[in-house]
């Protein structure tokens, strides 16, 4: 009997003899699975800090994409995070409501104490803390968004991507409230309208499809870009600079691992046992 099927037949019996107190036994349940999937990491084993397999040493099955952010380059490099914020954001038509409050974000930047507040700032350099951080959606190897999802409409790729089907998704915004990097965007008006006669999106980009309103948006790593062997946007608008490193972290002959190897790098909340996939060289 497969490991589901005892599940259902566990939750049919706590459902028939408990009657009415079945919902908060089965709630205990299905967090006790969460907790389980947590402790375990995504393919049952403990992980270390960049979240590859612990254990035995067993090479992980398949891709996972990541990526390797050089915060330096970027603060040395002026202009250089508009670049990519602006590739990424006219691609995707990502539109412009012209205030903070219905602000939508697949690529921004935040100071230090924003991007890493479980990290110490006691003490920190005074230029560190002046920088910005590119922040994006960390494609999670250990997604709670996609467990929040009733609709499946948020899910992981078998290359590790967190994607969105926009048709699925019913604005309830669980997903936004399950996300602890604050990653995702709700659409409270329609991206394809206008104030005061200017267009929320300024320039439509055909390849890619506009959203409704009501439907929450986010990163998308690029996938189709990927599936067709390219960069995304956001690292090849760094040309040269090697500001941002993207590449197969299941592959140790990749040039994302080669540099998680090379150099020390954090991660944004990692204690949350989520995994993320993006690094930061600070």
């Amino acid at each position: 009997m497969d490991s589901s099927r005892r599940k259902f037949l566990k939750i049919a019996g706590i459902s028939a003899v408990a009657g009415i107190g079945a919902p908060s036994a089965l709630n205990m349940l299905m967090k006790s699975d969460v907790q389980a999937s947590s402790a375990g990491g995504a393919h049952g084993a403990q992980p270390d800090a960049h979240g590859a397999q612990g254990g035995h040493g067993a090479a992980p099955a398949g891709k996972r994409y990541g990526m390797v952010i050089d915060a330096v380059k970027f603060h040395e490099t002026p202009g250089l995070a508009q670049k990519c914020i602006d590739a990424c954001h006219s691609y995707y038509n990502v539109p412009d409501f012209g205030n903070k409050k219905d602000e939508i974000k697949w690529l921004w930047q935040e100071p230090f104490m924003n991007a890493f507040p479980d990290e110490s700032h006691y003490k920190k350099d005074d230029g560190l803390l002046s920088m910005k951080f590119m922040v994006l959606c960390n494609h999670c190897d250990n997604p709670p968004c996609v467990r929040a999802c009733p609709t499946k409409a948020t899910f992981k790729s078998a290359e590790g991507i967190v994607m969105m089907d926009f048709h699925r998704c019913i604005g309830c915004r669980f997903c936004m409230a399950a996300c602890p990097y604050g990653a995702r965007s709700f659409n409270w008006r329609d991206p394809r309208g206008t104030m005061d006669g200017v267009p929320f999106i300024k320039k439509v980009n055909p390849e890619f499809p506009t959203r409704m309103r009501g439907v929450v948006e986010k990163c998308s790593f690029c996938a189709l870009r990927v599936t067709k062997g390219q960069m995304p946007l956001c690292v090849e608008a760094t040309g040269d600079s090697k500001a941002m490193v993207f590449g197969d972290l299941n592959d140790p002959n990749s040039e994302v691992s080669q540099v998680l190897k090379a150099r020390f790098t954090i991660q944004r909340k990692p204690s949350l046992g989520t995994m993320p996939s993006v690094f930061y060289i600070i």
